[in-house]
This record gives C-alpha cells, sequence and structure tokens, in this order.
C-alpha cells in the first residue's frame, strides 16, 4: 500500500489527498508533526515538510509539485493537467497561483498563525499577519470567481489539477472558518460542485483536536 505523510490541515497533502482519490488511488495516511522532525522522516524528505509519498515499490517522492507530476504520468488515465500544450500551460499556471502565492499571502499569515504555530509551540497568532491573510483571501476570492465565472473549471473546460489545488487551499480555511462565502458566490458555487465529487468526502470527514468546523464544511447543499 503506498503511503501518504500529511497533516489534516496541510493544503499541499490535501491537494495531493485529492488527485489519489480521484484517479482512484488507494493509499494510507499517516500523519506527520513536521516541527519534531523525527530522523526516519528526515531521511524520507530532507526538507521536513508534508506531504511526502511512498509508493508500493519504495519510490520516494516529496513535494506535492513533483507527485502530482508524478502521478499525472505515471497514472494517465485520469489526466489531471491537460490534454494540449496551452491547457498544460494554463492548468501549471493557475496551479502554481495557489500553491505558491496563496501560501504566502494567506494560508501562511491564517493557518500557519492559528493552527500550526500554537501546534509547534511557537506562541501566539500574530495579529498584524491575521489581518494581512484576511485582505489577501479577498483578493483571492475575488480572482476565484472571476475564473469560476468565465470558464466551466478554473483553468478552462475540464476539471484539473488547478481546481484541487485551490480547493485544498479554501478547505482547510474553512474548516477554521475562515471564508466568508457571501462575499464571493461564484466562488462558492464552484466550491460547492468540487466539493460534491467522491474524491472530497475524505476530507470532510477530516476532525482535528481541539478545532471544531463549522456546520457548513461537510454539508454539500452548503
Amino acid at each position: 500500500m503506498r503511503i501518504l505523510y500529511h497533516l489534516p490541515l496541510s493544503p499541499a497533502a490535501r491537494k495531493v489527498r485529492l488527485v489519489l482519490a480521484e484517479k482512484r488511488l488507494p493509499f494510507e495516511l499517516r500523519a506527520e508533526k513536521t516541527w519534531e522532525r523525527r530522523p526516519e522522516y528526515l531521511a524520507l524528505n530532507p526538507a521536513g515538510t508534508v506531504p511526502t509519498l511512498v509508493e508500493d515499490n519504495g519510490l520516494t517522492i516529496p513535494h506535492s509539485g513533483a507527485i502530482c507530476e508524478y502521478l499525472d504520468e505515471a497514472y494517465p488515465d485520469i489526466g489531471l493537467i491537460g490534454r494540449t500544450f496551452a491547457e498544460r500551460v494554463e492548468i501549471r499556471s493557475v496551479t502554481a497561483w495557489f500553491d505558491e502565492r496563496f501560501t504566502q499571502e494567506v494560508s501562511r499569515n491564517l493557518l500557519y498563525e492559528k493552527i500550526m504555530k500554537p501546534a509547534a509551540g511557537r506562541g501566539a497568532p500574530n495579529a498584524t499577519n491575521l489581518r494581512e491573510g484576511y485582505a489577501a483571501l479577498r483578493v483571492h476570492l475575488a480572482y476565484i470567481s472571476w475564473l469560476a465565472e468565465t470558464r466551466k473549471w478554473l483553468a478552462g473546460a475540464h476539471l484539473s489539477l488547478a481546481d484541487f489545488a485551490a480547493a485544498a487551499q479554501l478547505s482547510s480555511l474553512d474548516f477554521i472558518g475562515d471564508v466568508d462565502w457571501s462575499i464571493a458566490p461564484a466562488a462558492k458555487d464552484w466550491y460547492a460542485r468540487i466539493k460534491s465529487r467522491p474524491a472530497f468526502r475524505p476530507l470532510l470527514a477530516d476532525r482535528v483536536s481541539g478545532v471544531t468546523p463549522p456546520p457548513h464544511y461537510a454539508d454539500l447543499d452548503f
């Protein structure tokens, strides 16, 4: 059985979980407290981050981007990175927006401050970072709404890795009640569609000690 090392609210790990589930690839989840810097885990992934995927044959793949590219090449029956050069460019570009810019501007200011930082014993959340995170989230929700209004899916006509990258970020924030869906109806409609997919069900069943998600988190009808 392939193994995915993760943290429940890690957007990067959630993205890989969604891709594995969409491709119907069985896997075992193992939670990894990255702040403990376990030598056994560092031997698998010297960066000490999650996710890390270990295949049945022992192939070890760190970093969500590398994992998703590998999965799309190794298991192409359900492709998520496009069919043409133009599609692949757009999917990778939108995916990078969420993997990099959204992470830097939103998740590091909200998820890290409110969840990861206290769990690692690094003190209370920084109020300035929280304010910046909430302000940036409004901008990103407007961008998602624009994409959802102009395309069937975020990167074009087909469901793709870009949708899972965005949904992974938003699902983690939604779990802690930080997404004001009322300001972005188009983004809300898109998210309702993607969270209704079978691949999303394990994420909706997640529970984290000390954190109670809002009632709508697991509600497929929002």
